[in-house]
């Protein structure tokens, strides 16, 4: 089975004012065939209406009752052939005892059998009329039955299921082809230098995409997520995040194995983080003023015996525990290291970031290992929660998601710190997509910020509200190794730079 039917589609309605999909592609996947269709109908080649009707197929009993008769009829059977009557503790091993424990109370109520003064089981009649297998077998055959109580019934003994089946009705559209030619998505340096692009047909560009666009029309920067993996140091101790804390245990957190530690932290002169002209600018004058010896220090003594009116955690801090090599679990990571460059020079400041975090969670519905966290930090003086909450209602507002419901939570490094609930229509329950609250001064003030900055933090899956606004019940159909890919080559590409 080909898996890319977009010319076939184009081939099937050439010569047909419109064609049933089910008829056309009868042993084709659902989601190719949608595929196809989308990434058509995207360009206006072909129009199509969404056919739904529900179908009845036999369960694996049922198929086992059309081919060897009902569990009653099985008794009757049984008890027919015994002229002197049967034992019914000799009818399991006769019929089977599935077919005994359900056969004979039907055998009963239909007058098949009954029992005699010796308490056997004896045939009231000479033949019987086999109609649930007869019925099984006109569903069989016709996928549905003509009297609707038949079905109900049958579903309830489980001898029949119900499924929803998704056919199109295609036609072509205003722009039809014959054929379907693939297109590129990027204008490359060697399309322009040997002229080829004026034959290339490109794949058209979603410029109203959700996302980054929403952080830049805010006054947000981006931070460089470059590093997935970095320090507990980062990851966990300039957060105020306890050495012993459950987050950094085996279950929860990726460890790196080789190299296992990395050393102490200091400034960043990697290519990778000077590649970024707005925050070249931004933070070129703070990097030599920056004493990371002094903020190693300063997070040590937060942690163990307390610093800037903060008791601390009163515990013996390890040095090589806060240079273990984690893969990132947030990037609150890169947050905590942009806040320790604004240290230098505090003002207002805006930044946010898209990216991979990894998560020693067990997978299902709603969970990843790897997922994607949208992260936002809002640094200014004379903040409260009141403005945290109505800049999350204005911010998933603007993705489409409304009705948010806030809840009370612990996080080691915000005081207060709320959870984000959003209502999924599709599971039918609240779904938690973002987590926020307000930077402690114990992570704070450690960086040399001063006492009377405050600042917002949040993130987010970029999966879950995903999720929410489109209707998508399994996070595994979003990322993974399960992704369609179909669904991706038919989407529009999308560009996340600003203008």
């Amino acid at each position: 089975m080909a898996t890319d039917l977009t010319n076939q589609v184009l081939e099937a309605v050439a010569e047909q004012d419109s064609v049933l999909s089910t008829d056309v592609f009868p042993n084709a996947p659902f989601a190719i065939v949608k595929a196809a269709l989308d990434r058509l109908h995207s360009r206006e080649m072909v129009v199509y209406q969404t056919i739904e009707r529900d179908e009845a197929h036999l369960s694996e009993e049922g198929r086992g009752v059309a081919d060897e008769g009902s569990h009653e009829a099985k008794v009757f059977k049984a008890v027919h052939q015994a002229l002197e009557g049967l034992q019914i503790s000799d009818l399991p091993a006769l019929v089977g005892k599935e077919s005994a424990k359900v056969g004979q109370g039907k055998a009963f109520k239909e007058g098949w059998i009954h029992k005699d003064n010796a308490g056997r089981l004896v045939a009231k009649v000479a033949t019987i009329v086999d109609v649930t297998q007869e019925q099984l077998r006109i569903i069989r055959a016709e996928q549905t039955h003509p009297d609707p109580s038949v079905l109900s019934n049958l579903r309830k003994r489980k001898l029949v299921v119900m499924q929803k089946v998704i056919s199109f009705r295609l036609s072509k559209g205003p722009k039809y082809s014959k054929r379907f030619v693939k297109e590129d998505t990027d204008l490359t340096e060697e399309m322009l230098a040997d002229g080829s692009w004026k034959d290339r047909s490109f794949k058209p560009y979603n410029f109203k995409a959700r996302g980054a666009p929403i952080f830049f029309e805010m006054g947000f920067v981006e931070m460089p997520t470059n590093r997935y993996v970095e320090t507990g140091f980062w990851n966990f101790d300039a957060l105020f995040v306890p050495q012993q804390h459950p987050a950094r245990d085996l279950q929860d957190t990726f460890y790196i194995s080789d190299p296992s530690t990395a050393d102490k932290p200091r400034a960043d002169t990697s290519p990778s983080q000077q590649s970024l002209p707005s925050l070249k600018a931004a933070t070129e004058e703070l990097l030599p003023t920056l004493d990371y010896d002094q903020y190693w220090n300063n997070v040590r003594q937060v942690h163990e015996q307390g610093k800037y009116g903060s008791i601390g955690y009163r515990y013996p801090w390890k040095e090589e525990e806060s240079l273990r090599l984690v893969l990132r679990t947030h990037t609150t990571a890169i947050s905590t290291y942009m806040l320790h460059k604004l240290a230098a020079n505090p003002r207002p400041a805006r930044y946010f970031s898209i990216d991979r975090v990894f998560r020693n969670e067990t997978v299902d519905a709603t969970h990843l290992a790897e997922f994607h966290q949208v992260e936002g930090v809002i640094a200014d003086f004379g903040l409260t929660l009141g403005g945290l909450i109505s800049f999350m209602e204005t911010f998933f507002g603007k993705m489409g998601v409304h009705g948010l419901r806030f809840k009370p939570a612990y996080n080691p490094y915000t005081e207060p710190s709320m959870e984000i609930f959003g209502f999924h229509a599709g599971l039918d329950r609240w779904v938690e997509i973002g987590n926020s609250g307000m930077f402690r001064p114990e992570m704070l003030e450690p960086m040399g910020l001063p006492k009377d900055m405050r600042v917002y933090g949040w993130g987010l899956s970029l999966e879950r509200p995903t999720m929410i606004k489109y209707g998508v019940k399994n996070i595994r159909e979003l990322l993974g190794h399960k992704v369609d890919l179909n669904f991706i080559q038919s989407n529009p590409a999308v560009r996340l730079e600003r203008d």
